[in-house]
């Protein structure tokens, strides 16, 4: 029996055993910080595709010293497409959905006179949300954006806004970080003298794709052409 009483007095085992108790806790607070840092990154990535979109919306246009820089459907396009792409492995338009909104005043003798008013607007995104600040056509009281702190257009001006939300995927499991939605909006003054009236097409006999609000399309892809769908 002096196995049995060595054995009592022996001590190599309790660091292991300390070790095999604490290992879960250690290990499940590591993923936990790491599915919490990934939250943390996709929310910054959701912010910074809201501000680019915006800046690049609102600079885009036919270069012309002869009469006022038209904006085209394929430029909305384009600009949607650079979203996409600078999103990455966040798979912006499976996931989310983007919302670029023309903020106006309206032409003296319309029906949106004088007033802050979305004079078109439009989508791309599987995610079925709309925009919580007006539709295409809407007059809006007090700008738009949330309650205090709306934007507002001048005469002969616009303002583009953008509106991303964004569905969370988790990095690891559901259990840390569910599937939150996220959202971040951006505006800005459009660039140079712009003509503000529509989105034009380049080719009206073969127009380019329209990204209405009443589609919840996913990713855009480009065929052989150049052509986007």
């Amino acid at each position: 029996m002096s196995w049995l009483r060595a054995l009592s007095r022996s001590r190599s085992g309790v660091a292991m055993t300390e070790f095999a108790l604490g290992a879960p806790l250690v290990l499940m607070a590591g993923l936990w910080g790491t599915e919490t840092a990934n939250y943390a990154l996709t929310s910054m990535k959701v912010g910074q595709i809201a501000v680019q979109i915006a800046d690049n919306a609102s600079r885009v246009g036919d270069l012309s010293t002869l009469q006022e820089r038209r904006v085209y459907e394929s430029d909305i396009n384009d600009v949607l497409y650079g979203a996409q792409l600078q999103a990455g492995q966040l798979e912006l338009f499976r996931n989310g959905r983007v919302i670029i909104s023309s903020l106006q005043v309206g032409d003296p003798g319309t029906s949106n006179s004088g007033q802050q008013y979305i004079h078109w607007q439009r989508c791309r995104g599987a995610l079925a949300v709309n925009s919580s600040y007006g539709t295409e056509g809407q007059n809006l009281t007090h700008g738009m954006g949330p309650a205090g702190e709306e934007v507002l257009a001048q005469e002969g001006d616009a303002v583009i806004f953008v509106e991303v939300r964004y569905t969370y995927q988790p990095m690891i499991s559901e259990r840390f970080i569910g599937n939150e939605e996220m959202s971040s909006i951006a505006s800005f003054t459009v660039r140079d003298d712009r003509d503000i009236s529509q989105l034009y097409q380049r080719d009206p006999a073969a127009p380019d794709p329209v990204q209405r609000c009443n589609a919840y399309n996913g990713a855009i892809t480009v065929n052989s052409l150049g052509q986007m769908n």
